[in-house]
């Protein structure tokens, strides 16, 4: 009996060490929820008690933003790190969880809080889209578990560029109507089946400049410098616009995949 104990003691240790992704990976929990701390005392609270500063609300919408940009590149490096060097066996239902905080509570509640403040959007209407976002990065996540796709592919838009797009969607300042449509589309992308690459080599790079260039942009909105306003609705504009090119380009390949795959069948079957 005593030896059974002491090989317990040996064992337990090693199952709840954390690797170096698994401390990214709550870097990038952590990010999202103190992207959640900000947008309610920097904006839902200031509303509700009315206050007027709109600095005040602009610079947390800013920092909230921010911190779901840092959470997105805590989740890029983790995975780089977790191929490199050895991870615990936690490191994928962590990746899952702090993916949830990040990529699918923080913009879903950026969401519900712009349906409270602002000014032509509907409250009831804009918590189901926010409901919406969420059940569509927690099935996501899901499936990301449960299925097998093709190497160096998604499945589906990947949470943390659909969390991006939805809060880019909110920060144009569209009509209600069409900020709901937008952010209903891009919680469908992420349910889908349209192929995404996996950001490795180049495209992580890519990813991160993105990103980087992106807090940029978001600084300048909320020091209000010199076109501020005008560079984030750039900035977001052009997140939509990569949102919704990418599954273009991914279904314009599998059409033109099938196509040559009939034309050798039909090569094939001639004599």
């Amino acid at each position: 009996m005593p030896e059974a104990d002491e090989d317990d003691e040996e064992e337990m240790p090693l199952s709840l060490r954390l690797s170096i992704a698994d401390t990214l990976t709550l870097g990038n929990a952590t990010c999202g929820f103190m992207a959640v701390y900000f947008t309610t005392t920097g904006i839902l609270i200031p509303h509700l008690t009315g206050s007027q500063e709109t600095g005040m609300a602009r610079h947390s919408a800013a920092t909230a933003v921010i911190l779901m940009l840092c959470a997105a590149v805590f989740d890029l490096f983790d995975g780089l790190v977790a191929r490199k060097l050895r991870s615990s066996p936690m490191g994928a239902e962590l990746d899952n969880l702090s993916d949830l905080i990040s990529f699918g509570l923080a913009p879903a509640y950026f969401v519900l809080v712009y349906g409270m403040v602002a000014d032509d959007a509907h409250q009831r209407v804009a918590a189901v889209g926010a409901i919406v976002v969420l059940l569509a990065v927690v099935l996501r996540l899901a499936r990301f578990s449960c299925v097998t796709v093709k190497d160096g592919t998604f499945q589906g838009m990947p949470s943390p560029f659909g969390a991006l797009t939805v809060v880019s969607i909110v920060l144009l300042e569209l009509p209600f109507v069409a900020t709901l449509l937008a952010i209903l589309g891009t919680a469908w992308l992420m349910v889908s089946r349209v192929e995404y690459p996996k950001p490795r080599g180049r495209l992580a790079v890519a990813m991160l400049t993105w990103i980087v260039l992106s807090m940029g942009l978001l600084a300048a909105w909320a020091f209000d410098a010199p076109s501020g306003q005008l560079l984030l609705q750039t900035g977001c504009a052009l997140q939509l616009v990569m949102g919704a090119v990418i599954p273009l380009f991914a279904t314009a390949r599998r059409v033109n995949n099938f196509r040559d795959n009939r034309r050798e069948a039909r090569a094939a079957q001639l004599p």
